[in-house]
């Protein structure tokens, strides 16, 4: 008979966030398995550490850190939930058998806190409902009791699933080539709000390939934001390796405020900008600018455009930057761009831990970010990407390496998506004009 755990979603959120990051399997059910203190035992000794969850007027439990065995000593710390709070009373050690009701060991139940499976009752002294916080209830009846086997997140089997996966996204991305060889390096401009994570998604990925945590890109911790110029960055395998198959670049930060002109950002999406180029709130680069490209290849253009924005502020978004980057979208859409939202900050997020970052878009707090972003901004749920970067790490983690170079290669395909959509005359135009330009090298 399938069985199906009474907590919800948040509870057993709380729970991990408590114990430390685990995971919950159901062992024992009560109204599957019967209201049998031996029948629990039976289904839950030698387990590994257990989890007893009641379920009645209150949820309540208590949480045994040690392998479970009837008759030896644990660490017993009990809970009590108050709707989406928690709190917690260390019960000391005791022998898990001594918890459950029993008339042939009614002398040794513990005196604090014991449950009576056959009576439906939990009873708690007054100390314990204090701590816990619960209404002055000695008596507690309940309806369901589950029992859970508890074990990390993380253990090794998954930390080795991520590594090998690791490899092959470094692998794939080492020895991509963009569509038809049009160009060597596909261009992703990076482009959203102040604090968003543009610089610091640069340099999460120039960490990665280099192999240690690297800040090449400045980033901004005040209202005013670091990017003012035009960044193009070409990232090496490695200190002494070749430069890899993508730039990125870096440009000024949207603001409701202090808007970028839609001339420039035309301008950068078709490759008329160089690198550093300064940007001036006052007017747009023009023809005849010392930064400004009169006849731009392929390659100079932008294949792809990352908007990020910090997972954290999604619903915040105010109406004008709505509206800002619904307006430079259109202008993506006009030139043909492909364009993508990168949500940043995710392990700030409330409830999330390191381990739910190996599967993060299941996670319900990733999802509901993902559908805000969909709401407000139109783009589809298949083109939002979610990472979190480097920021006060001192060391690489393979996790956090796995969502960066996942989205890094969503970005790939998404400009080889571009590429192919090129019209056929353009693509044969571009190639006469690069082959122009190496014979004149030649020359």
């Amino acid at each position: 008979m399938a069985m199906t755990a009474h907590l919800t979603w948040m509870q057993e959120k709380k729970l991990q966030n408590v114990l430390g990051g685990k995971q919950f399997t159901l062992l024992y059910k009560a109204s599957v398995h019967g209201f049998s203190s031996s029948n629990l035992f039976e289904r839950c000794c030698n387990q590994g550490p257990i989890l007893i969850v009641i379920y009645g007027d209150h949820v309540i439990g208590a949480y045994i850190q040690e392998n479970c065995w009837r008759e030896k000593l644990a660490s017993i710390l009990l809970f009590a939930f108050q709707e989406t709070e928690i709190s917690l009373c260390k019960l000391g050690s005791c022998t898990p058998v001594n918890l459950f009701a029993d008339q042939s060991r009614s002398k040794f139940l513990h005196s604090e806190f014991h449950i009576d499976p056959l009576k439906k009752q939990v009873v708690i002294n007054l100390k314990i409902v204090k701590q816990l916080k619960l209404c002055e209830y000695y008596n507690i009846s309940f309806q369901e009791c589950d029992v859970f086997r508890c074990e990390d997140l993380l253990d090794r089997r998954k930390i080795k699933g991520v590594t090998e996966l690791r490899e092959s996204l470094l692998s794939a991305i080492r020895t991509y080539k963009p569509y038809r060889d049009l160009v060597h390096q596909i261009r992703i401009l990076l482009l959203g709000p102040v604090g968003a994570g543009k610089s610091s998604f640069f340099n999460s990925v120039k960490s990665v390939f280099q192999g240690h945590v690297t800040h090449q890109a400045l980033v901004g911790s005040d209202t005013t934001g670091i990017t003012k110029q035009y960044r193009t960055y070409s990232i090496k395998d490695g200190k002494d390796g070749k430069p890899l198959p993508f730039m990125l670049c870096d440009s000024m930060r949207l603001d409701e405020k202090e808007r970028m002109y839609m001339d420039d950002i035309l301008c950068i999406l078709k490759g008329h900008i160089s690198d550093r180029y300064q940007f001036n709130s006052m007017k747009p680069i023009t023809p005849g600018h010392g930064n400004y490209i009169d006849f731009p290849l392929l390659k100079d253009r932008i294949h792809c455009v990352a908007i990020v924005l910090d997972a954290n502020s999604v619903e915040q978004l105010s109406g004008e930057m709505v509206a800002e980057i619904k307006r430079i979208r259109r202008g993506m859409i006009k030139c043909g761009v492909a364009h993508v939202v990168l949500l940043t900050h995710v392990d700030s997020m409330d409830l999330i831990m390191r381990g739910d970052l190996v599967d993060l878009y299941r996670c319900v707090p990733v999802k509901l970010k993902l559908e805000a972003v969909h709401r407000k901004l139109g783009f589809a749920l298949s083109d939002i990407l979610v990472v979190s970067n480097y920021t006060s790490e001192w060391s690489l983690d393979p996790i956090k390496d796995v969502l960066i170079l996942s989205a890094l290669r969503q970005m790939l395909w998404a400009a080889d998506d571009f590429l192919e959509d090129l019209p056929l005359e353009e693509i044969g135009e571009q190639k006469l004009k690069r082959k122009k330009k190496t014979q004149d090298k030649d020359k």
